[in-house]
């Protein structure tokens, strides 16, 4: 009930006003049954952006560290996301991944929509990264359509670290259903993941239009704070010329 009160009557309008997002291609998510709503990841906005302007409830796999924050700022972030109906996931370990394939497959023998960011976080720098295997394993597993939807603009509104949203125009595009049935019982097969996987990412990437990165976002994102803690150092630790 508290989704649909947040939708309709505290969030959802709140959210067209502020961001007045345009809408393109809804007619591409089905009336009903299971779907995999793939798409790219700019903003902490997208979570709820997407939710609003869909007639239909979608599921997201959240990060678990949204349910576990410190202080009653974190447990009212917790207790939102809980109330919204998002799943929390254990994004570190062995059994990360797997668990959340499990979660998601929950979600799509439901017939439910399930929203998932293939890159796995968000982006740091509005590039589009490369997609994980996991949206690839529960598609041919589930035997669903995967719907590709870029968010566009989200990044400029609200990019990370910045609390309080710009105004900045924003559209939310939806293509084509994307049909994965000739692979049935292939989802044990790493170069089938991965073919899959990367024909979700160039449908999201033909939609939004991003520069590709053929790299995984959290190995970048830490490459780059190494590089960054390296010039720190250096810069407060001078080495001392020899001789």
């Amino acid at each position: 009930m508290f989704y649909y009160v947040l939708k309709y009557v505290l969030l959802g309008p709140l959210l067209r006003l502020v961001f007045r997002p345009r809408i393109e291609g809804l007619e591409h998510v089905p009336a009903e049954g299971p779907a995999i709503v793939a798409g790219n990841h700019l903003s902490f906005s997208d979570h709820f952006l997407m939710p609003a302007i869909l007639k239909r409830r979608i599921t997201f796999l959240a990060k678990k560290e949204y349910f576990t924050g410190p202080g009653i700022r974190g447990r009212l972030t917790a207790a939102f996301f809980r109330s919204a109906g998002q799943i929390p996931v254990d994004r570190t370990g062995k059994e990360a991944g797997q668990a959340a394939i499990r979660e998601g497959l929950g979600v799509l023998r439901k017939n439910e929509l399930l929203g998932i960011y293939p890159e796995g976080t968000r982006s740091h720098d509005g590039r589009l990264y490369k997609g994980k295997v996991g949206v690839a394993v529960m598609a041919l597993k589930a035997q669903v359509p995967v719907i590709p939807c870029a968010m566009i603009g989200t990044f400029e509104a609200q990019p990370p670290g910045k609390v309080i949203p710009n105004i900045h125009p924003v559209v939310i595009r939806f293509g084509k259903p994307l049909d994965f049935s000739r692979y049935a019982g292939m989802e044990n097969e790493k170069a089938i993941l991965r073919a899959v996987t990367d024909e979700i990412m160039y449908a999201i990437l033909t939609l939004s239009e991003q520069e590709y990165v053929d790299e995984y976002a959290a190995v970048v994102k830490a490459q780059q704070t190494e590089a960054a803690g390296a010039v720190e150092k250096e810069r407060r630790f001078p080495r001392m010329p020899l001789g």
